[in-house]
């Protein structure tokens, strides 16, 4: 029998978050670095706080940079995979052009 009764045990906790989780935490970061832009453009702020926002806004940055590149290379990887041909067909966006 159980031997603490009436107390359920709780599932394990799972480092895989799911794809949903981590759009959210793209727009989530995104909306927090454009918050962080408006307050330094706008704002008189102590250096203090100015360099701790800065530090987050670059480490926002570095992360939505991280993850964009990380959905590049997923649909590069579906390209490869559409029409059932091994050709590598890397992501272009549109509006990019090469100078």
């Amino acid at each position: 029998m159980n031997s603490t009764p009436g107390k359920k045990p709780e599932p394990a906790k799972s480092e895989h978050k799911p794809e949903g989780a981590k759009k959210q935490a793209f727009e989530q970061s995104l909306a927090r670095l454009e918050e962080i832009v408006r307050k330094m453009e706008s704002a008189n702020l102590p250096l203090d706080e100015a360099m701790k926002l800065f530090e987050e806004g670059m480490q926002l940055s570095r992360d939505c940079q991280k993850q964009l590149e990380q959905a590049e290379a997923r649909v590069e990887i579906l390209l490869k995979k559409a029409g059932g041909e091994m050709v590598a067909q890397p992501f272009e966006p549109e509006g990019e052009e090469e100078p």
